[in-house]
Order: C-alpha cells, then structure tokens, then sequence
C-alpha cells in the first residue's frame, strides 16, 4: 500500500484525541490520581504513588499539547504512544488473573482503541503503513462489544432515560463493535464500518457521559468518564480518518 509522510492533522480525530489527553492531564495534575478505574495500577500499594500520578498527568498534558503542534507531532505521538502501550499493559495482569471475566477484557478493548488512534497518527508522521494499528483496533471491538453481551443490565442503565428499549440499544451496540470487527479484518465495507463505529462511539459520549456533566460543583468522576470515552471515540476516529481516500464500499486488507 502506498503512503505518504504526514506532517499535519490527518482527520478531526487528531486534534480533538490531542484536546482529550490534554484534559485528562489536566485533572491528573488537579487531583493528583489516575483517571480512576481507567487506569487502576495493578500494584497495591504503589510506592510513590502521587509522583507517578502527576508523571502521567505531565505526558499526558505535554504529549497533548505536542500533537497540536506541527513541529512536534512526530515526538509527542510517539510519547504518548509508549505511554498508552505501557497503560495498555497494565491491563495484561488483571486479564491472566481473571481471564473468564469479560470486564477485564473490555479495560483492555478501550485502552486498544487509544493505541491504536495514537499509533496511526505516529505511523503516518513517519510515513508508514497504517495495517498494524488498523488491525488492533479490530481486535479490541470484540473485548468491548461483547461487555454488553456479557452484562446487558448493567449496559442498560448508561442508556438515557429517552431512548425505548434500552436492552435493544445495549444489544444493537455491542453487535456494532462485533460487526466493524469483521469488517476491518476482512477488508469488506471497512471504510464504512470504521466510520459507523466511531460514529455510535461519539453518540455514546454525548448521550450517555456528556449530560452527567455539572458545571458546579463538579465532579470529578464525571468528567473522567467523559474524557475516557470522549478519548476511546477519537481513537476510533483517527482509524476511521486513515480511510481517507479509500472508496466507501470497496474491499480493502486491513
């Protein structure tokens, strides 16, 4: 597959990712934790636990800030990339422990869809193929859509109030993920699926985490989940906007 180098924003997804890390930076440094159970360290108690907090918030908030930038794209993406590899990770212990618990798998699956938005926009400052990072995002959706299989009640309740049947929409969003899965892997409709994806990604973040916003007094849990999910939707993005160029119905390897 042909590539070129890119040296500038490749999508929307990109800069608003690089907003996101910035935020969550943000309310690192305010609070002095992790993004709560988002980035649970698998090690209790951790020895210096608020100088790591706050070492994660900096990359966070730096990194997010390189991304804006044109002259720093290349170094920041490729920060923030080790960063979210090694959050990745973290997940891996829960995972060995209780591999028979889907809920391990989906801390996982969203921290997947971050890398893999991170990787495509330091792969493409490089001027390289965008395979890689295209196929882990396809392996993460399943960890994600099956959450919702696996726990429909608990997925109905994110549902707002408004919508009808909210076991229909747990359901049909979790099927979603299954099917741009396929898609991506497959190479059939990708361009499309990966668009849909992100598209029900963003519709989660506004519906479900946008309202429980509270200007005063905030909270900070809320706002964290909205990061996160806002964070987990601009990874899809990026995937969607590396497309770009590809005809919507046609057939493509990953």
């Amino acid at each position: 597959m042909r590539t070129t180098r890119v040296t500038g924003f490749s999508g929307l997804g990109h800069p608003l990712l690089a907003l996101v890390m910035i935020g969550l930076g943000v309310v690192g440094l305010y609070t002095g934790d992790f993004a709560s159970v988002w980035q649970r360290i698998p090690f209790d108690p951790l020895p210096g636990r608020l100088y790591f907090a706050y070492a994660v918030a900096l990359i966070e908030l730096l990194g997010g800030l390189g991304m804006l930038l044109r002259p720093t794209i290349k170094l920041a993406s490729a920060m923030l990339l080790v960063f979210c590899v090694v959050w990745l990770s973290s997940k891996v212990p829960a995972i060995v422990v209780k591999p028979e618990m889907e809920a391990t798998w989906l801390g996982f699956g969203e921290v997947g869809t971050i890398v893999a938005g991170v990787w495509v926009v330091w792969t493409r400052t490089r001027g390289g193929s965008v395979r890689w990072p295209r196929i882990l995002f396809a392996l993460s959706l399943p960890m994600i859509g099956l959450s919702h299989f696996f726990y429909p009640d608990e997925t109905a309740k994110f549902i707002p109030a408004y919508f009808p049947q909210p076991l229909f929409w747990a359901y049909l969003t979790g099927a979603g993920s299954l099917l741009t899965c396929l898609a991506i892997l497959s190479g059939v409709l990708a361009r499309l699926a990966a668009a849909l994806e992100t598209a029900m990604l963003v519709a989660i973040t506004v519906f479900v985490w946008l309202p429980g916003l509270s200007p005063m007094p905030v909270n900070v849990g809320e706002v964290t989940g909205f990061l996160i999910s806002s964070a987990i939707a601009c990874g899809a993005w990026i995937v969607a906007d590396s497309y770009r160029g590809t005809a919507w119905l046609a057939r493509q390897a990953p």
